[in-house]
């Protein structure tokens, strides 16, 4: 065969938009096309393969195979040389792909008499399509300008497929983004919601991919690419960025300037491609190239390319991030990852948040869990998957989305929102009523809280309090460190909202997951056991001063109450409350009024604080337990790891009996404890924990109710017998008695 000509390619392109813009179903056009790329690239082969589920390929169409294995010939992902080209989304070339290694022999197609073997992917950023193969009897290698050239076809037909194009009624023809997707993540924040896909970044539609003018289009990406250049200079040249951001933007820089970036661009559109459409194959085939990388940190780069991509494409087709598309009733978003300013920006418009990316204890996690609403993380290509307006049903308790449900589906999940809304009912009129068990036993149910917008619950949820209201999203959602003034403005206004119940402030608990935007990163191996918390205030105390006089001022004579997170040894408990006295006689020798009452307390989220000497607890005002770091640390299980953080049961007796000397602990010198965190709004876990002896448990307040009114069914005696006797008999876990207890009382 003749080496090919840029003139030949766009001839190519052109005969096939032409067939592609004939009437007719998915099928035929299908047809039409194999037999199309068969007679140009002058094979007596051309297939075209589909996928027809995640791990399936479907023969869809061929010319030169036998016509009975069209919609029969089936293989899963990574089988034979078509699997492997799916998989690996690299092209296979061989003269002899019998002696392949991986070849599979399916003799209902007929191809055991073709040697020449070519595979290229039909491939969209990331998303695996199918795959493209022409064969030939004769043994040779394709070259390199009929790989580039099947490439090309193999693009345009992944716009086509996106577009909806070969829909029809085989499996693999099933059109894109309208068959229903289960996908399975993580629980990020409790609760259901039925709504619409609202998507973060909306996905940039190129409709466009085959040009007519090359030289036109060739234009149009030099004016793009270099509009992208100085947008990405201006970017870094912004004072407030930290070292990560300018790692990244650094990162777009050298995409952006790289001038084999541009050229490839450039080839791409000399064959007739669109300009739209070159950018796509070009990300298309690098992210194919680096996901094949062993690097983890060249993997992420992933990351920085698609970004970049798509600002380019934003340029190219004037589709900014606002589309002018509606926000739908009852949004649902969708993003690959957000951060904790951008998703109060949407506030509680929202009814649920799915991240691709996102973990437990990121700021978007406690952003969702402070506007109670449901957010799944971790879910596997769901911005690939999801379209604006698509239907979609979020599990927060399971981790599952369901995009675009069956009606059965959808009316199953309706269900469960019914009766989590009539169960909520049945609550609200619990909602004045004490926690009070059947032997007389009264526990104190307060609220987790973050911000203003969190105050209203605490009428509404009949929470005593707020056991926690954690101060570091004042600081995670601004660009430079707030001034005293707003600080003190705003603790003001929650100690109003409070209507004089207690509320305890924690101080700022940052470092781990939590970094400040304008803070300088410190690069930890392990960043949940290294400088957070009090370590950071102990060490920059003038951050701590300034919060602390903040609180002071914002209590306006009325009683304060101030808890340091991460305490781990008494000397540091002694040194930050001497800060708190320091500046309470600082402000009064200043002239400003001090609170009625300061309690200082601390929160105990490592085993070492446990067996402090019996000074702390005399010393301390309070101890409120930080079940979510206690657990991880006790059962040396990182919660922000999903192979481990639910492998290990809170009701495992050995947690149980550390639990209880802490009880024993504080008991002995007359210090309040409470118990804090996710496990105290589960029902089952806050009814041990009352057993155990804990009178006051701090929780999300969507949880007050159900556990309020399983507190007040059951006598609490009774369950601590059947803890006892589970413990007595040698169980792992007092789980299984308890529910089976459970089961036998009266509703």
């Amino acid at each position: 065969m003749p080496e090919r000509t840029e003139s030949e390619s766009r001839k190519l392109l052109r005969r096939l938009r032409d067939t592609l813009a004939t009437t007719g179903g998915g099928q035929d056009r299908l047809d039409r096309i194999t037999h199309l790329i068969a007679d140009s690239m002058g094979t007596e082969v051309c297939s075209i393969y589909l996928f027809r589920d995640a791990d399936t390929l479907e023969l869809c169409a061929t010319e030169g195979l036998k016509a009975e294995a069209v919609h029969q010939t089936r293989m899963k992902l990574g089988e034979g040389l078509v699997g492997r080209v799916a998989r690996s989304g690299l092209p296979v070339n061989t003269a002899n792909a019998p002696q392949e290694k991986g070849f599979r022999y399916m003799p209902e197609t007929g191809e055991e008499i073709y040697s020449s073997f070519l595979g290229v992917p039909i491939q969209r950023v990331g998303e695996k399509l199918g795959v493209l193969v022409v064969q030939s009897r004769t043994a040779r290698e394709f070259s390199e300008d009929e790989i580039y050239a099947l490439e090309v076809v193999a693009m345009v037909l992944a716009e086509m497929t996106e577009l909806g194009v070969f829909a029809g009624d085989g499996d693999g023809l099933r059109a894109l983004h309208k068959q229903s997707v289960m996908i399975r993540g993580g629980t990020g924040q409790e609760g259901a919601a039925e709504g619409r896909v609202w998507l973060h970044e909306p996905r940039v539609v190129v409709t466009n991919p085959v040009a007519d003018d090359p030289l036109t289009e060739i234009e149009r990406i030099r004016e793009a690419v270099g509009k992208l250049r100085v947008s990405v200079d201006d970017l870094l040249s912004a004072e407030s960025l930290d070292k990560d951001q300018k790692a990244v933007l650094e990162a777009y820089r050298m995409f952006a300037n790289s001038r084999g970036w541009l050229k490839r661009m450039e080839d791409d559109i000399a064959r007739g491609l669109s300009a739209e459409a070159a950018v796509e194959k070009e990300q298309s085939a690098t992210r194919a190239r680096l996901e094949q990388v062993p690097d983890a940190y060249l993997r992420e780069r992933l990351h920085d390319l698609d970004d970049l991509s798509n600002r380019l494409l934003r340029i190219l087709t004037g589709q900014g991030a606002d589309t002018g598309a509606t926000m739908p009733e009852n949004p649902i978003l969708v993003a690959r990852n957000i951060g904790p300013a951008e998703l109060l920006d949407y506030g509680r418009k929202l009814k649920g948040v799915v991240l691709e990316e996102g973990s437990v204890g990121s700021h978007a996690a406690i952003v969702a869990r402070a506007l109670a609403i449901p957010l799944v993380i971790h879910a596997d290509r769901i911005v690939t998957e999801a379209l604006n307006g698509d239907q979609i049903l979020v599990d927060g308790d399971q981790g599952i989305v369901h995009l675009r449900p069956e009606e059965t589906v959808a009316r199953a999940f309706r269900d469960k929102i019914a009766m989590q809304a009539a169960a909520q009912q049945r609550y609200a009129s619990l909602r004045g009523l004490p926690a009070q068990s059947k032997c007389g036993t009264v526990t104190t149910l307060m609220m987790n809280a973050g911000l203003m917008a969190d105050l209203p619950s605490l009428d509404g949820s009949g929470a005593e309090g707020v056991g926690l209201f954690r101060t570091e999203l004042q600081f995670l959602v601004r660009n430079k460190m707030p001034q005293r003034a707003e600080l003190a403005a705003l603790y003001a206004r929650v100690m109003d909202a409070a209507h004089g119940k207690r509320v305890a402030f924690r101080t700022l608990d940052i470092g781990s997951d939590k970094v400040l935007p304008y803070m300088k990163p410190q690069d930890e191996p392990n960043p949940a056991m290294g400088w957070r918390a009090i370590r950071v205030g102990l060490d920059k105390p003038g951050v701590l001063r300034m919060q602390l006089q903040a609180l002071i001022r914002a209590s306006k004579g009325r009683a304060l109450t101030v808890m340091f997170p991460f305490i781990t040894e008494l000397s540091e408990f002694t040194t930050a409350r001497g800060q708190v006295l320091h500046e309470l006689e600082r402000e009064k020798a200043l002239g400003h009024t001090i609170p009625a009452r300061v309690e200082i307390g601390a929160m105990l989220e490592t085993p070492s604080l446990a067996y402090a000497p019996r000074a702390f607890f005399e010393l301390t005002d309070f101890v409120s337990i930080g079940g979510n770091d206690l657990k991880q640390f006790f059962f040396a299980a990182d919660r922000e790891n999903e192979r481990v953080r639910r492998r290990y049961d809170t009701l495992n007796v050995s947690f149980l009996n550390f639990l209880s000397q802490i009880i024993a602990r504080c008991a002995e010198t007359g210090t309040p404890l409470s118990f804090c965190g996710e496990d105290a709004g589960r029902p089952v876990e806050a009814l041990a924990f009352a057993a155990l002896g804990l009178r006051a448990l701090s929780m999300r307040p969507a949880s007050i109710g159900p556990v309020k009114a399983l507190l007040r069914r059951v006598d609490l005696a009774e369950a601590r017998a059947v803890i006892d006797r589970a413990i007595a008999e040698g169980a792992e876990s007092v789980r299984p008695a308890l529910m089976a207890w459970l089961a036998d009382q009266p509703e």
